[in-house]
């Protein structure tokens, strides 16, 4: 069977990892990410999530070669993560974590749908801060709380077509952006779970394959964070 996994993001992180994992399983890899990831076997489309027209500039580029697949796995990973509050978050900024996080998702979903074959997926990259919230970070949670909503749409407009959805909501996970989030602090929030360390990508990127294989989880929200302390 011709099956191909297309994720955003997929030059680094959960995105690169759960790439690797995919292409070793026999799927045509794709990442659409502003830069290209490493590796001979995972392809790349130039896009930039907070650019609406290089995100549809990509969905015409891949339906374009999806005519030879009967199977695509579509993996809304890309994110924007800011630091910010909702007393002082400006329009403008809060639509451009919008626009990369929640409306270039439904851009893809818009494009690639029609030529999804059953058994196809899609499936979203969530955070523990889709169902939750810390100060901070008012952006971010807003738009991961969508799109839990976006996944729960997509389990009721696709019922009968044969495509499956599933929201994954990593803990804290041992990426860029996360340092880049935390700076020094990374004791401190391995303090705060159950098993004292960081989540590895490829942890997340196991649990997105199996969901990807498994439609008995359609319309899912799973949390995969090591078990956090709550306080």
């Amino acid at each position: 069977m011709r099956r191909a996994a297309v994720l955003t993001g997929g030059s680094r992180g959960i995105g690169l990892a759960t790439a690797r994992l995919f292409a070793a399983a026999g799927y045509e890899v794709i990442s659409l990410s502003r830069s290209a990831p490493l590796g001979a076997d995972i392809g790349h489309i130039a896009t930039d999530i907070t650019d609406l027209a290089s995100v549809e500039a990509a969905g015409q580029s891949l339906v374009t070669r999806a005519a030879h697949w009967e199977q695509i796995v579509l993996v809304h990973n890309a994110a924007l993560h800011r630091h910010d509050t909702v007393a002082r978050l400006k329009a403008d900024d809060f639509l451009h974590v919008l626009t990369a996080n929640l409306v270039a998702p439904q851009a893809l979903n818009r494009a690639l749908v029609p030529v999804m074959g059953a058994g196809s997926s899609i499936l979203y990259i969530g955070s523990t801060l889709a169902e939750k919230a810390v100060a901070g970070a008012a952006s971010y949670v807003v738009s991961k709380h969508g799109m839990i909503g976006l996944m729960r749409a997509t389990c009721q407009d696709m019922a009968g077509r044969g495509i499956h959805t599933a929201c994954i909501c990593p803990g804290f996970t041992d990426t860029e952006m996360l340092r880049a989030h935390v700076g020094d602090a990374v004791d401190i929030i391995t303090s705060m779970v159950t098993a004292g360390r960081l989540i590895a990508p490829d942890e997340i990127g196991r649990l997105v394959r199996v969901c990807a294989e498994n439609p008995a989880l359609n319309g899912a929200v799973l949390h995969a964070n090591l078990g956090q302390i709550e306080r």
